[in-house]
């Protein structure tokens, strides 16, 4: 797979836009504080290395850690800031598979992602769209995947 941008911006793009083999990196990252991981944490997971400092330095993670549920988010802000169509093309997703978590997301790391798109398959039911695979990784600052997973989108298709 070769490195590539988008022929043309989210506004603009289409199904036909989204080349099985395509391989983006996006320049945007994210950095989650403490504040962030522990509020987030607070409300949604509220397990001890996610939660309490003190406590996370003496697990096995050595100190405070994001929720999988959070590095989610992030992964997710980046896709639609950077991949999904700007508009009404996108016509949402039938769901994330394999998502997997690889190492720790520490305060102050700056996430980014990396996205190959695995296939572009035209609907036989409905010929205006087609559904998009792709796989995701998330990289921290050190070019360290902390996180993968594949995720599909029904997107209309250019003219129809």
């Amino acid at each position: 797979m070769s490195l590539s941008s988008f022929a043309v911006p989210r506004e603009a793009r289409f199904f036909e836009d989204y080349v099985p083999g395509a391989v983006y990196e996006f320049a945007e990252s994210v950095s989650l504080s403490e504040e962030e991981i522990v509020a987030f944490a607070k409300e949604y997971d509220p397990q001890y290395f996610h939660v309490d400092p003190v406590l996370a330095a003496q697990s096995i993670y050595k100190g405070l850690i994001a929720s999988g549920g959070q590095t989610i988010c992030v992964a997710f802000k980046i896709y639609v800031r950077n991949v999904l169509p700007e508009g009404r093309a996108s016509l949402g997703s039938p769901g994330m598979d394999e998502i997997r978590w690889l190492l720790p997301v520490r305060p102050g790391d700056a996430l980014r992602m990396r996205l190959a798109v695995l296939q572009a398959e035209p609907s036989k039911s409905r010929p205006d769209r087609g559904t998009v695979s792709f796989f995701c990784e998330l990289l921290n600052q050190n070019d360290e995947v902390v996180m993968t997973c594949k995720c599909r989108n029904i997107i209309l298709k250019r003219n129809v």
